[in-house]
């Protein structure tokens, strides 16, 4: 190698020492590049969960990365007493001119660090709501979830959010909190006339079969968040609440299901529900009308008006 270098300075007239500081960041570049590759090759035999290689991708590049800007800052920043005092001067000058991009880096390592989502949950931040599929230094990447499409469905598009945007827009994660469960509420609205506590013991049924058997693996994950956070623990079991509106009675079933599932699982009860309530003859489904209500010959008899005789029988 150093009669390579000097064959070189006599050739190009370029000093040997440069030569020798390329050949080492060559060498340097490619056993990082060497040593990464037959990592990933080892994961890949061992594993093939997507969310496991994603990760040891992601560590790996980092790691090879810092190292790579370590080793070769120590060969061409030598007139600095240290890799870290010319990277503190760097970032003086960086932190005017480069303000945002700075702060996604922060963003960054804050999401790294206090793990507010991570890659595979899904999220809402601002006005943007989708599964987290990416995390780089300067953004993260959702598939885009809501906004025309009900349901919390996928729309098809990709979203990248700048990382800053976790310092100043609230996050909510479907996935990660108490449970890996969230609660969901379908309204049934029925006739004034129908058998409204048949209804909700039908409902209270259908709820049961479809979601009672989440409730115990709910109350385990909930036992276990408690450890680390103040709960008061809520009631886990299907629901069905009563109350009144304008056209009938009001019965919501709240009960929980998986944040994935919402949508598919809406329509099993519906499909339960109408099926049901089809084979009552005494629970009808309101919804809004128009009908002329004669007190004194309809209602309780009780609660009638006193009918107003004409003029020539007074």
């Amino acid at each position: 190698m150093r009669l390579l270098t000097e064959w070189l300075q006599k050739t190009t007239g370029i000093p040997a020492d440069l030569y020798d500081r390329v050949f080492t960041s060559l060498t340097i570049i490619l056993v990082l590049w060497l040593v990464r590759r037959l990592i990933l090759k080892a994961v890949w035999r061992r594993t093939e969960n997507s969310r496991i290689r994603y990760q040891w991708r992601k560590i790996s590049n980092y790691t090879a990365v810092t190292l790579g800007l370590l080793f070769l800052g120590r060969i061409w920043f030598q007139q600095f007493e240290s890799v870290m005092t010319f990277l503190g001067l760097l970032s003086a000058g960086l932190a005017i001119a480069m303000k945002d991009p700075l702060v996604n880096v922060a963003g960054w390592l804050f999401i790294l660090w206090r793990r507010p989502f991570d890659v595979g949950d899904r999220i809402q931040i601002g006005p943007h709501a989708g599964d987290v599929i990416d995390i780089r230094v300067f953004q993260f990447t959702l598939t885009e979830i809501g906004n025309w499409v009900h349901a919390d469905q996928c729309t098809g598009r990709i979203v990248h959010i700048p990382n800053g945007k976790v310092f100043s827009d609230p996050q909510v994660n479907y996935t990660k909190g108490w449970f890996d469960y969230i609660w969901n509420e379908l309204p049934v609205l029925v006739t004034f006339e129908s058998n409204w506590q048949r209804a909700k013991a039908e409902l209270q049924q259908i709820a049961t079969d479809h979601a009672g058997h989440l409730t115990p693996l709910a109350e385990r994950k909930l036992k276990e968040s408690s450890r680390e956070f103040i709960i008061v623990s809520p009631s886990l079991a299907p629901t069905v609440y009563t109350s009144v509106e304008e056209s009938g009675v009001l019965l919501t079933l709240r009960y929980l299901c998986e944040p994935r599932r919402r949508r598919e699982g809406t329509q099993q009860l519906w499909e339960a529900i109408l099926e049901r309530f089809a084979a009552c003859d005494d629970i009808d489904f309101a919804y809004p009308t128009t009908r002329y209500y004669a007190n004194t010959v309809e209602g309780k008899a009780g609660a009638r008006a006193t009918p107003e005789l004409p003029p020539e029988s007074r």
